[in-house]
């Protein structure tokens, strides 16, 4: 993910902004009024919503991010202006107007489970006056950007020839227009450098259904000849997402849970803006948003996505390098934290792990059955020395390390240069540590800050020290 950190892109986000309002309670009866659940509400929270979800993508993505809309002149607005400024979002191009219903959706959930929503907004088109202030400001400043994100939630800000007329701006600035499309004609988007339908959506807008590659391929060439795309795109849910450059490739999902799919698109979209602003090829900007999606279904309500959330979740499903799985103390903090708070059971051992054997591999595969993540703390080169003698280690941190990151059971590694891990053991508190079953009635470093320790028999014969040995001929 390194190279998604080097440069910040400066986004145009423009389309329906609204506000997701939520009420969060339990649901312990009915209702003698009426067959329907009473809900006891504990909390409420407030998210920017419709292209406001896209914005908020962007920017814990890491990029500038400036949104240029239509809203009403109402307290809605006023508090969408306000979550705007809070998370630093250039809101001098959104135009208010008069007798418009900014959007906010509400809804009701228990047991993480949405029971209702109900919504207060204006639906009709905006006013040629309000889509001539908002080009008058686009034409000032369109230049300053690198992409520019058109979000139609269908809410009347994007008008048909207001579409035309931005995408046409963008252009002749050189500054590529990517499209989250509403309805069944998307004509409206013609000449834009990509649009992200959903199949369902891709199956009205062409008239072609969807049932194999065959159909699929199809309906990708209607989509770019007839919307005269760059590159033409269908995200496929639990199958993926579909392109067509010069061919059709299919990159698949990597979602592992799904509790709630709200939002989904526009994190797509967003990291699709993203990459390819970061000058990504379009092969790495499918993996990129594959693996942002997955992220978000595993949250509920409208979710965002770091970095760093995307670079962990890459190193669970073990479809990164070994690289991504070595972790500075900084870096392994954080991690431990966003773990912690997800409610996930993190794991500490430690050791030398000098020439990898199959004693090391179960140990450690019989570590992490004991929680969600294993972190494994990794003596130095040094540190080996000292404790091994100097003849050792046989091989180096940088190779040991990158071994133990590449084993399925292992999420991170983490050197060390003391003789024991005592401060990153401090650090990380671990749920639970583990050592070998040769620690028995023995004092074990960190124990006072872990909340369990698990002691792991080695397997029988098997240990860095007899390899060595019986590589130098001294066992048969």
């Amino acid at each position: 993910m390194q190279s998604f950190r080097e440069k910040q892109p400066n986004i145009l986000v423009v389309g329906d902004l609204m506000i997701d309002h939520y009420l969060w309670g339990s649901c312990e009866r009915i209702s003698p009024e009426a067959p329907v659940q009473v809900v006891d509400i504990a909390r409420e929270t407030s998210v920017l919503g419709g292209a406001g979800n896209v914005i908020n993508n962007l920017k814990t993505l890491g990029a500038k991010v400036s949104v240029a809309s239509v809203i009403g002149d109402d307290e809605n607005g006023r508090e969408l202006l306000a979550m705007l400024k809070d998370i630093d979002v250039d809101s001098s191009n959104i135009i208010t107007q008069e007798g418009r219903k900014t959007s906010k959706k509400s809804r009701i959930i228990a047991v993480s489970q949405q029971i209702l929503r109900y919504d207060k907004e204006s639906k009709e088109n905006i006013l040629l006056s309000s889509q001539e202030k908002l080009l008058q400001v686009l034409q000032t400043n369109i230049a300053a950007f690198d992409m520019v994100i058109l979000s139609d939630y269908g809410k009347g800000v994007l008008r048909d020839e207001l579409c035309q007329e931005i995408i046409s701006l963008a252009k002749a600035h050189n500054i590529r227009v990517l499209v989250d499309p509403k309805g069944s004609d998307f004509s409206k988007y013609k000449g834009a450098y990509l649009l992200t339908p959903n199949k369902k959506e891709a199956i009205l807008a062409t008239g072609i259904e969807i049932v194999d590659n065959s159909s699929l391929r199809l309906a990708l060439e209607k989509l770019k000849k007839e919307c005269e795309l760059g590159i033409s795109l269908i995200t496929l849910s639990e199958d993926g997402i579909a392109t067509l450059d010069k061919e059709v490739e299919i990159f698949p999902t990597v979602a592992k849970e799904v509790f709630d799919v709200t939002g989904a698109g526009d994190t797509v979209i967003a990291s699709i803006a993203f990459a390819l602003s970061v000058g990504k090829t379009l092969q790495e900007t499918a993996a990129f948003a594959n693996l942002a999606a997955g992220v978000v279904v595993g949250k509920i309500g409208s979710a965002t996505v770091t970095l760093d959330e995307i670079e962990e979740y890459e190193a669970s499903l073990h479809k990164s390098t070994s690289d991504a799985h070595i972790k500075s103390f900084d870096e392994i903090d954080a991690i431990v934290k966003r773990s912690k708070e997800m409610g996930k059971r993190v794991v500490f051992t430690n050791g030398c792990f000098d020439i990898l054997h199959v004693g090391h591999v179960k140990y450690l595969q019989i570590a992490k059955s004991f929680g969600d993540i294993l972190i494994v703390g990794l003596n130095s080169d040094a540190s080996v020395s000292r404790l091994k003698g100097p003849s050792r280690p046989v091989n180096i941190a940088e190779d040991r390390a990158y071994l133990l990151a590449a084993l399925e059971a292992v999420d991170f590694v983490v050197p060390f240069e003391d003789d024991t891990p005592y401060e990153l053991i401090k650090m990380i508190k671990p749920d639970v540590l583990v050592k070998g079953g040769d620690y028995e009635g023995k004092a074990v470093v960190g124990t006072e800050f872990a909340s369990e320790l698990k002691l792991v028999d080695f397997v029988d014969g098997k240990s860095t020290t007899k390899t060595i040995q019986k590589i130098q001929g001294q066992l048969c």
